[in-house]
């Protein structure tokens, strides 16, 4: 066992040795030394089969005949009829087939590799008294304060309790755009305080912060076959001992034991071995290095074959937060807009702080007004004073109560902002109509092209599935071209029209916040998750979005069409090379080693033909963040 190892760690330097006593024997056959000549071949066969048939005997012990018994067998062949030259060229050629495969089978993990080693090693924890100790981040203990320098690492999931900073979430959402956050904000273990100072109380530590199970996740992936890797696995099982029959009973039949033991070098199936799992790698590697968490090879190929994308509505095609999108100003000064702030700021409803910030983004000044008297009424609005004017800001059933008529114009406006789905505000100084506000939940920016272009990609028909309201979904929908609407549903409605539409022979991707829609997320054929690395959103879903964008669904849907491509292209080209050399070894222009040379090359074909999905990018995944995702809202002040 020691040797074994021993060997096994001085493998590299085997196949140099050998290099060098082939070169020597090539300079015998040069100077016409035949000792020099067949000496250094002996040694060369030797020192190098050493390590294949320990490895040969080492499968057999587990009951599998592997590549390495029949090259053993081969070679052992080979030697026996004094082939020597043969023998020392397939032993070195093999060996330095498996030497050129593990460097670019690392090349291919490396994405994995630099997310290990993203990890936070090391924590600034601050006691009771302000003072700091650096230790290693393994001891954080949930409710520890820990201390984060501009040009840090985060150590630990938590909230800030002190600073604010710009933050680089890359490691988490791949996108390198900096992040501001200040008290009171999220912030996730991995990333990178770009500049400031930060006290962060964790809430999560080690392996349950969102970073960390990002890398199990991954992890995991790679170790998930896809159906072609189960299939070939299963093939090899049988394919490997046929080989041997074969080349036995072509010994037995020709006489011809050089042929039968050059059948065996031929038969090997190693590209056919690791032409599927390699594209898998390379695939989840290039999701991981993107935001975009692909758990493995089996879900990457149901992902491609998805021709039903089906959505839930807020925080997925939405932003789920509302914010006001259209506004009417009657007033032509301003006043509505500013009294309007002055008085909504007092409250804590979603509408009400969505006029606040309004007005505090168009730099409208509202601090100086005096508002009294405020008084909501539920269901209607509220009712002030500000400015010594009497204030109603609230609903149409609010106006009609208090007896305030629109004009014509103003009730087609009112009209116009409710057909496209949004609660209105209106706001009335003195029995006046000053201004109207539309406020609805934001459409995510870019969702119309992205929709488009997941369409032009193959998905055949897009579906909203929502509890919202049916005028405010199909308001949505018309904006960004969803091909069909379902409205008003509860969780277990939205699952049966999920199990409607696989009955109805479409394969299916629900994409969902991963909260409330858990039961549709693993009801799919596929489960997307938008959320940023939520918990419920990690563990339940088949495919996460980290930055929770429609660019990276973009992405995973087009990774996963190209590598289930890339996988079927590696599986023609192991098989078009083993039926080209047995085609060459009848018409006599193959020879063992030479088809053990073709045989390495159309190893190292599959392997760089996968490692072209580490670099790829959807054409059309990137949008241009100043274009607005669907028509102009009227959003100026002056009307």
């Amino acid at each position: 066992m020691k040797f074994q190892r021993y060997i096994n760690q001085h493998t590299n330097q085997i196949t140099l040795i050998t290099a060098v006593l082939i070169g020597v024997g090539l300079l015998g056959k040069v100077v016409d030394s035949d000792m020099v000549y067949t000496v250094s071949f002996i040694a060369a066969s030797i020192i190098s089969a050493v390590p294949i048939v320990l490895r040969a005997v080492s499968a057999l012990r587990f009951k599998t005949i592997s590549i390495e018994l029949l090259v053993s067998i081969a070679v052992i062949g080979a030697f026996i009829i004094g082939e020597y030259n043969e023998s020392a060229i397939v032993t070195f050629l093999f060996l330095f087939g498996t030497f050129l495969e593990d460097k670019t089978l690392a090349k291919t993990r490396h994405s994995i590799k630099d997310l290990t080693e993203m990890a936070p090693t090391t924590a600034m924890v601050v006691d009771d008294d302000g003072n700091t100790e650096e230790i290693d981040v393994d001891f954080v203990d949930v409710d520890d304060v820990v201390l984060v320098k501009a040009g840090g690492q985060i150590p630990v999931d938590g909230e800030i309790v002190d600073g604010s900073g710009h933050i680089n979430e890359a490691s988490i959402t791949g996108e390198s755009k900096l992040v501001t956050k200040g008290t009171g904000d999220q912030v996730f273990s991995g990333t990178i305080l770009d500049n400031g100072t930060l006290k962060v109380r964790a809430t999560k530590v080690g392996d349950d912060t969102t970073f960390g199970k990002i890398v199990e996740l991954v992890e995991d992936a790679q170790d998930t076959k896809s159906p072609a890797e189960k299939f070939i696995d299963k093939f090899a099982t049988y394919y490997t001992p046929a080989v041997l029959i074969i080349a036995l009973i072509v010994g037995l039949v020709t006489k011809d034991f050089r042929l039968a033991i050059t059948v065996l070098v031929l038969g090997c199936p190693g590209a056919l071995v690791i032409g599927a799992p390699v594209s898998n790698v390379a695939g989840i590697g290039n999701g991981a290095k993107n935001g975009v968490l692909i758990k493995g090879g089996e879900v990457m190929n149901t992902f491609a074959n998805v021709d039903t994308l089906v959505f839930d509505k807020t925080g997925t095609l939405t932003e789920g937060k509302t914010a006001v999108t259209q506004f009417k100003d009657y007033s032509k000064d301003q006043l509505a807009l500013q009294i309007a702030a002055a008085v909504e700021k007092q409250s804590d409803h979603p509408l009400a702080q969505a006029v606040v910030k309004f007005s505090a983004d168009h730099h409208i000044p509202f601090d100086d007004v005096q508002v009294a008297d405020a008084d909501t009424v539920k269901g209607r609005g509220v009712k002030a004073t500000a400015n010594g004017k009497n204030v109603l800001i609230g609903n149409l059933r609010m106006m009609n109560d208090e007896n305030v008529d629109l004009t014509s114009e103003q009730r087609h406006d009112l009209e116009n902002i409710q057909d496209e789905g949004s609660s209105t505000v209106i706001v009335a100084f003195d029995g006046q109509i000053q201004a109207i506000l539309g406020i609805s939940d934001v459409i995510r920016q870019g969702v119309k092209q992205s929709l488009a272009t997941l369409k032009s990609l193959g998905i055949k028909k897009t579906v909203m599935l929502t509890g919202d309201n049916l005028q405010t979904a199909n308001a949505v929908a018309e904006q960004i071209g969803i091909d069909e609407v379902h409205a008003e549903l509860l969780p277990e409605q939205k699952v049966e029209y999920v199990k409607q539409f696989q009955q109805e022979g479409h394969k299916v991707a629900f994409v969902g916040d991963g909260i409330n829609d858990s039961p549709s997320l693993v009801t799919a054929d596929i489960g997307i998750a938008m959320g940023s690395g939520t918990d419920v959103a990690v563990e339940t879903s088949d495919v996460v979005l980290m930055s929770s964008g429609l660019n990276e669904l973009i992405h995973a849907y087009g990774l996963s069409k190209k590598t289930v491509i890339n996988t079927k292209e590696n599986i023609f080209i192991a098989i078009a090379t083993v039926v080209a050399l047995l085609i060459g070894l009848i018409l006599g222009f193959i020879y063992m080693a030479s088809g053990m040379f073709v045989h390495e090359a159309s190893i190292l074909v599959v392997i760089f033909n996968a490692m072209r999905l580490i670099n790829y990018q959807p054409k059309t995944a990137k949008l241009d963040p100043d274009q607005l995702s669907v028509g102009e809202y009227d959003l100026s002040l002056k009307q």
